[in-house]
């Protein structure tokens, strides 16, 4: 008998043995005393094994045991029990989870369609997309210089190790500066046709680990291997416990990896091969569930532990799913990699040139013609939105609108950025907005009766319908944030200054996007994410 039968067993024969005095008391004074007994007996019962329960759970967490991995503990959990049946595609040894919480944000302009070869003349690479790095990076290239790609541009001088190099070939027209003579941005005209820096990889079946890092340092693609805790470019000098990669994105608008993989598979197995190299764990990669069957590309990857997700955004977030599979605890450090890096790592095997192609989704209700791009990293925004929007009353964002950075088309796009999306800028006022349901937009508050069109596709933008207010306990990040955490007190923590609560909170597995949903559902209207990167850095400066 299991442990969930064996719990119902007990309570059964308390109940039945207190109806059974019942039915033997023969006048009401005594039937109300056995009644009580009987109550009595099962709440004690109840606080034993609950009591019991808990000292597992704790054992458990000290040993390093995952508590709903295993199951420990007495009670069954009741999640568990109505969660969503694994799907036949899900083979044995391979993880599923299905998130009740979360909130899917449907907006219109969504890119959809073939891949659309766009010639973008100018591209940057920006010191500051890398968190930590000096505002002074040892700049290895003037304005004139003819680069190729691949070539090093750039090195931080905290860690010189790690090289920058160029997305593409061509002329460095501009060493930008900003504030206080910092690097801003290298700017490269480029070439019609790319041409790339000639790479000898080494043998994946013989190379250690050591001679593999050397390589990926000198080649540009350690500025790919993103760190937790901090959500900063790896160290070199620790070896990761488990390196995470998310297949798929659930924000809004956010391209479809299915496309990307296509074509590029075998690329993407030389990857993860190499990476399986670089940790002394395994290499863990999130597959979509949602759908009625996998991406090939994905599911046929060997080499890997595969788990399945399935539920609203966040659930593609690898912060997530690193939360639901192999929780950071401790002093635990963990890798994290988007699936175009993969690629491009891989090509250095299977090619054996640095080619930092990338596929950007360009949607959103502004954009006349959502489409999908390929470009390369770096890209001028101005070029891939060029003759497409909608007219002058615009938010560009480079990312997603929940946790990308506004930008403009002057402006290029960041390290990462494989999305640009355009909504409408809200500086309008809405007279009793926050009181009238005046038209659709999307929301948790059952003022709008969303739920009545699952379907239906939002035209966003930036008014916050709201202001600043108290900053109240009030649920609604737990209601949208499958982690096993408290976000509003962390902030509170943050906004303190109290180290010790926010590691105890689960401040080193977060990173901006885990709360970005939760930023949107606020009522207080708090810029959680910004404290959230408050918070990490001072972690990070403490040591």
């Amino acid at each position: 008998m299991n442990i969930a039968r064996r719990k119902f067993a007990i309570v059964f024969s308390l109940v039945f043995l207190s109806q059974f005095s019942f039915a033997q008391s023969g006048n009401g004074s005594s039937y109300l005393i056995y009644g009580l007994i009987g109550i009595g007996l099962l709440l004690l019962v109840f606080a034993v094994l609950t009591l019991a329960d808990n000292l597992i759970q704790i054992e458990g967490q000290k040993m390093g045991v995952d508590s709903k991995k295993h199951d420990l503990g007495i009670f069954p959990n009741v999640t568990d029990m109505f969660s969503k049946k694994t799907p036949q595609f899900v083979n044995n040894g391979e993880g599923f989870k299905s998130f009740s919480k979360g909130f899917d944000i449907k907006l219109a302009g969504e890119a959809t369609g073939e891949i659309k070869n766009v010639q973008t003349s100018r591209y940057a690479l920006k010191p500051t997309d890398f968190i930590g790095m000096s505002p002074i990076p040892k700049v290895l290239v003037a304005a004139g210089d003819e680069v190729k790609a691949g070539d090093a541009i750039f090195f931080d001088k905290k860690r010189p190790n790690i090289i920058y190099t160029s997305p593409v070939s061509g002329e460095v027209v501009e060493v930008k500066r900003g504030a206080k003579r910092s690097i801003a941005e290298i700017i490269i005209l480029a070439d019609k046709e790319i041409s790339f820096k000639e790479i000898t990889a080494p043998d994946l079946a013989t190379i250690d680990r050591d001679a593999l890092k050397s390589f990926f340092l000198e080649n540009g693609v350690w500025a790919m291997f993103n760190q937790r805790p901090f959500d900063i470019v790896a160290d070199e000098e620790v070896v990761p416990r488990d390196i995470f990669i998310s297949t798929f994105s659930t924000a809004p608008l956010a391209l479809d990896n299915s496309i990307v993989i296509k074509g590029n598979e075998a690329a993407f197995q030389k990857g993860v091969d190499a990476l399986g190299i670089m940790t002394d764990g395994s290499v863990h990669l999130g597959l979509d569930a949602r759908g009625a069957a996998p991406v090939a590309g994905f599911a046929s990857c060997t080499g890997v532990k595969k788990n399945y997700f399935s539920g609203k955004h966040p659930a593609g977030n690898v912060g997530i799913q690193i939360h639901n599979t192999a929780p950071i605890k401790g002093s635990d450090v963990v890798w994290t990699l988007d699936v175009q890096d993969v690629i491009t790592i891989g090509k250095l095997f299977t090619e054996g040139k640095y080619d930092a192609s990338r596929v950007i989704a360009v949607g959103g209700a502004q954009v006349t013609e959502p489409s999908i791009i390929r470009t390369y990293q770096g890209a001028h925004v101005g070029d891939l939105v060029a003759g497409n929007l909608s007219d002058n009353k615009n938010r560009i964002i480079a990312g997603d609108v929940l946790s990308g950075k506004q930008t403009t088309e002057e402006d290029f796009l960041g390290f990462g950025n494989t999305q640009i999306s355009v909504i409408r800028e809200g500086d309008d006022y809405e007279a009793f907005g926050w009181l009238l349901p005046i038209k659709p937009r999307p929301s948790i508050s059952g003022t709008f009766p969303n739920f009545l069109y699952p379907n239906h596709k939002f035209e966003g933008e930036t008014n916050t319908h709201g202001e600043k207010r108290a900053f109240v306990v009030s649920g609604q990040y737990e209601s949208v944030l499958p982690m096993d955490i408290y976000p509003q007190h962390l902030m509170k923590a943050i906004m303190a200054g109290d180290f010790e609560r926010m590691e105890g909170l689960g401040i080193n597995e977060l990173s901006e996007e885990d709360l970005a949903v939760c930023e949107f559902v606020c009522t207080s209207k708090m810029p959680l994410q910004s404290l959230l990167r408050e918070g990490l850095d001072m972690m990070r400066a403490d040591g």
